[in-house]
């Protein structure tokens, strides 16, 4: 194999490789000689088929498999030889040997990008504060209340009279669009409460001093990012019929609340309210400290990213910027910003992105950080869990694309190294409040 460099600029690489015809012909006969053994056609003994005929039958395929055998292998030769690790897929061009019936040399060319060369920086010089807050007596309190709230009973007003603020009405509805009924804008003995959440903003509150046994016609605009895209801002009517006028009825808090969600007692319930709030704030505080740690470490990328790289995430970036842009959602910082500077902000943070990838990567690899096949298999059965009924189907799908589990081994990777570097970094506690542990700090990624 005879290569010569073509490019050597940054970490672009390109080169010319050509492979003798020799070589080719070797494994083509070899491959054919592999298929005529197991070959069975009638007139000739097993394995006795004449060559002539099994080039024949299978010349051009197996002159393909060995094209492509012999530009991979020559390209995975070159790459050990020379040491070089590659970022991006190569970019392969056939110049010539590779027409049918070609019986030349095998000559193409090679372009890719590499990775850059990372010096792992001094992780235990990495100073670090890790906020924590422990649950109150009030969160715990307004957990159980919740709870409360979510086991209360519903008993009928007799009197006669219009609804008000925080009381409940059953109502049949009909809601249209220009007139037209609209799917999923039909029910009927839906309880709405009046000051209540969970329906369209305006439309409860519209039904104040309705009696039951009338009728009323309600306008409301559904929001700009209502989940169902056909009804997002438009206009709609609703013909409302109340059919009765309820109190809720919330239960005391006490052991027979406990019992009723399944608990020994309150105190029970307290402690496991107690236990879900300081997990929350666990992933509060972790959030927090790996972003500190990313910002740190991206002090500690001066090395190039790979082009290729830089523009694929960008484009995940973007396409995501861009459906933001058409519904509405542009964080607000942004939305003040014309498109040339959100493409080179969003750039900077692709770039960003992509080194911290490689620094993070580089320090495991450096480091033995591995994933292992039990924590794959645990992210495929959280993974499956989010799709109730069809978790075997979905771990049957990773099964089946390694590609797509790949995108699981990612994240866990990443966390792993995270634990890693915190490990050897200073890391410094401190009580806040929990409030002051919601206050995520701006960051770019």
């Amino acid at each position: 194999m005879q290569v010569t460099e073509t490019l050597n600029q940054g970490l672009k690489r390109g080169f010319t490789v050509v492979v003798p015809a020799d070589e080719l012909e070797t494994k083509r006969t070899a491959r054919l000689t592999e298929l005529g053994r197991g070959m069975n056609l009638k007139g000739f003994r097993p394995g006795k088929v004449p060559m002539a005929i099994v080039k024949q039958r299978y010349g051009t395929a197996v002159t393909g498999e060995v094209l492509e055998q012999t530009v991979n292998d020559a390209t995975r030769d070159l790459m050990t030889e020379r040491g070089l690790r590659q970022a991006t897929q190569p970019k392969v061009e056939l110049l010539r040997g590779a027409e049918p019936g070609a019986a030349g040399d095998l000559e193409f060319t090679l372009e890719l990008e590499l990775l850059p060369e990372i010096v792992q920086p001094d992780l235990s010089q990495l100073s670090l504060t890790r906020l924590k807050a422990e649950p109150d007596p009030d969160t715990v309190d307004k957990a159980l209340a919740d709870i409360a709230k979510r086991q209360r009973s519903f008993e009928t007003i007799d009197e006669v009279r219009g609804a008000a603020q925080g009381e409940v009405l059953s109502v049949d509805f009909v809601g249209s669009i220009g007139g037209v009924p609209f799917d999923g804008g039909t029910a009927s003995d839906v309880n709405v409460e009046l000051g209540g959440q969970g329906f369209i903003p305006g439309f409860a509150e519209q039904l104040e001093g309705l009696v039951p046994g009338e009728e009323r016609t309600i306008e409301v605009t559904f929001p700009a990012d209502y989940q169902a895209a056909e009804l997002a801002g438009k206009a709609a009517s609703f013909v409302v019929t109340a059919k009765a006028l309820k109190r809720p009825v919330e239960p005391a808090i006490d052991d027979d609340l406990a019992k009723q969600i399944g608990f020994e007692g309150l105190e029970q319930v307290r402690e496991a309210l107690a236990g879900q709030v300081r997990q929350e704030y666990d992933q509060l505080s972790r959030m927090r400290i790996k972003r500190e740690l990313l910002d740190q470490l991206a002090g500690q990328t001066a090395f190039d990213a790979p082009e290729g790289m830089v523009e694929a995430e960008f484009a995940s970036i973007w396409s995501r910027v861009e459906q933001d842009l058409k519904a509405g959602k542009l964080d607000e910082e942004d939305r003040d910003k014309d498109e040339d500077t959100l493409r080179a902000d969003y750039r900077r943070i692709a770039e960003r992105r992509v080194k911290l990838g490689l620094l993070l990567a580089e320090i495991g690899r450096a480091n033995g950080v591995t994933v292992s096949n039990d924590e794959m298999v645990r992210a495929m059965r959280a993974e499956a869990s989010r799709y109730p009924g069809q978790e075997a189907q979905v771990i049957e799908f990773f099964r089946k694309n390694p590609q797509a589990a790949e995108t699981l081994r990612g994240p866990i990777f990443e966390n792993k190294v995270v634990d890693y570097v915190l490990e050897l970094a200073t890391v410094e506690d401190r009580v806040v409040t929990p409030e002051e542990l919601a206050e995520m700090p701006s960051a770019e990624i």
